[in-house]
């Protein structure tokens, strides 16, 4: 087993993590997107590597004002699910988050009645993330959010307050929708 943290999208292991990210998130952001967050230098590709094969993927990006990591998504190969695979790659993550000096990791997860969405949120909390009660409800999609947080030095917490953590997220997802400088949004 082999993780792989890039700043770029290459050509070695960005196509068959889009290809792992398209089949976990169909409905999840257009590809240019993911690259605008690159080329904006906000972004981060994770890759777990088994035998050279990408069999689970993330990707975050730096939330600059709370000095903290956004998991923005995470994919795990549909059968290497249940073997550890995701929780590896978390700890990965917060190693990489260690390493460049930040504060901590946060994401947001969906949220609702729905035995997946359950299953996720107790996923993260076995990850030690602390689920806030405030639930998010964007405009553009209609499924509600919760944001959750994993502090790595109580002297330096993250937010707590699931509001002040939504700034930091929309933050973040409104400087890589915007487009590159010469590009339109219908691309």
């Amino acid at each position: 087993m082999e993780f792989v943290t890039l700043d770029r999208l290459d050509d070695r292991y960005w196509p068959a993590a889009l290809v792992l990210y398209r089949e976990a998130f169909p409905d999840g952001k257009p590809l240019r997107v993911l690259e605008n967050t690159f080329a904006k230098g906000v972004g981060y590709l994770h890759v777990e590597l088994e035998d050279g094969e990408v069999v689970a993927m993330a990707l975050t990006g730096k939330l600059p004002k709370a000095n903290a990591l956004l998991i923005d998504y995470i994919a795990v190969r549909a059968e290497e699910r249940g073997r550890g695979r995701g929780t590896r790659l978390v700890r990965e993550i917060e190693r990489e988050a260690h390493a460049m000096g930040l504060n901590g990791l946060i994401l947001e997860a969906e949220v609702g009645p729905e035995p997946e969405n359950e299953k996720r949120i107790r996923f993260w909390e076995g990850c030690g993330f602390t689920a806030t009660p405030y639930v998010h409800q964007y405009i553009w999609v209609p499924e509600p959010y919760r944001a959750l947080y994993l502090t790595f030095d109580p002297k330096k917490p993250l937010p707590a307050d699931g509001r002040e953590l939504f700034r930091h997220i929309s933050s973040f997802h409104s400087l890589v929708f915007r487009t590159a400088r010469g590009s339109s949004d219908s691309e």
